[in-house]
């Protein structure tokens, strides 16, 4: 490749993952000497790589070439955590409960590299955080979640100007997809007259979830106005999560058709106390009083407690895909953000092998009965 009349060539990084544009420097001092760097620029554009060459050309110049450049202090990973989570997590107005999340870790799992710059974190380090949770018996998939949030704080610092480039490669552990639990037909219909039995809240959560699939936060903050009871439709447009409320997972609102039994379960629940469905006293119901209300009635149907209300979710999508609905309708119902979300509920009942087994025999028994009528008829004829 020519040289630049300014010194200055870049062109894209394509020998490494992590990308950026290389910037090759050649320039000749009044001395005569000539002075050689090749830099990988880890910006955005190849506008933002040629203003930074050039920049990095001229403090060359301005140091006759001798002296090593200034090196910018770089904050710790405790100087940088606050700015991280109030200029990307709430700056991109990510979920109170994923900022929450974000916090746990922090606390927890990585405020013990607090004191390390953000370019002094490599390989070697990342390793042994890995190993320490690892030890601490946490599953491969919270591990990853540990180093997915370290991942993003680092590369947020590239995106600022705050690091040059990312100081280590993070490769996640390899992780089983977990097995989605679901109630079977019969469990379901145990639960749901355990919860009337319970008081009407409670009967009313179990249909919210096992009859029209609400996530436990737009259980709590769905609202009266959000009801349709003419054309029998429920309108999803929020979200609660400690008190803050905001879009449904997805940032999508979504209409569900109520079943018979959820509408007149909403009808005999109907009250004055204010806006929200359901309550505990005369204040909006909240996340620990209500999975207790499920946990009475998990006792009750004698079904494992925990006052597991997303498995009420897994069953509503579980049983449209049993009964043959289309898998984008599954995802519409259900306000997946994605299909493959979606195929994660698409798991068999412990009834469907043995219908698979007997549609196979059925199967087998019709082509030999067809057989046999075929050969009569020739025989008659």
């Amino acid at each position: 490749m020519a040289q630049a009349k300014d010194g200055i060539i870049v062109k894209p990084n394509t020998r490494s993952k992590r990308g950026g544009w290389i910037c090759e420097i050649r320039i000749r001092l009044a001395s005569g000497q000539i002075v050689r760097e090749r830099v990988v620029a880890q910006v955005a554009n190849k506008t933002e790589a040629r203003l930074w060459a050039a920049k990095r050309r001229d403090q060359i110049l301005a140091q006759g070439g001798t002296e090593a450049p200034v090196k910018k202090e770089v904050l710790t990973l405790a100087e940088f955590w606050p700015k991280f989570i109030e200029g990307h997590a709430q700056a991109n107005q990510q979920k109170p409960s994923t900022i929450a999340t974000h916090e746990r870790i922090w606390k927890k799992h990585l405020s013990s590299l607090g004191d390390r710059r953000l370019d002094e974190v490599d390989d070697a380090q990342v390793q042994l955080l890995k190993g320490r949770l690892s030890a601490q018996k946490l599953k491969p998939k919270s591990v990853n979640n540990v180093v997915t949030v370290l991942s993003k704080m680092l590369k947020v610092g590239v995106e600022w100007r705050v690091i040059e480039a990312m100081p280590c490669r993070i490769r996640l552990l390899k992780s089983a997809k977990p097995v989605v639990e679901f109630y079977e037909d019969e469990e379901l219909e145990r639960l749901v007259s355990a919860a009337g039995k319970v008081d009407p809240r409670t009967h009313v959560a179990v249909l919210l979830g096992g009859d029209a699939g609400l996530r436990l936060g737009e259980i709590l903050a769905l609202e009266w106005s959000d009801l349709d009871f003419t054309r029998g439709l429920m309108k999803v447009q929020r979200s609660e999560c400690d008190g803050a409320v905001t879009l449904p997972k997805g940032g999508k609102p979504r209409v569900v058709p109520m079943t018979a039994r959820l509408k007149a379960a909403l009808h005999a629940h109907r009250h004055l106390k204010g806006p929200r469905i359901l309550y505990e006293g005369i204040e909006p119901i909240t996340k620990w009083p209500l999975k207790w209300l499920i946990d009475v009635a998990e006792r009750r149907a004698g079904l494992r407690q925990g006052g597991r209300v997303h498995i009420l979710r897994h069953t509503f999508c579980s049983r449209l895909a049993a009964r043959n609905v289309p898998m984008l309708t599954i995802k519409g119902l259900a306000g997946h953000q994605s299909v493959e979300t979606t195929m994660r509920y698409l798991h068999l009942s412990a009834s469907a092998p043995v219908e698979g087994i007997r549609a196979l025999e059925d199967q087998g028994t019709n082509r030999a009965q067809n057989q046999a009528s075929e050969k009569n008829s020739s025989n008659f004829s």
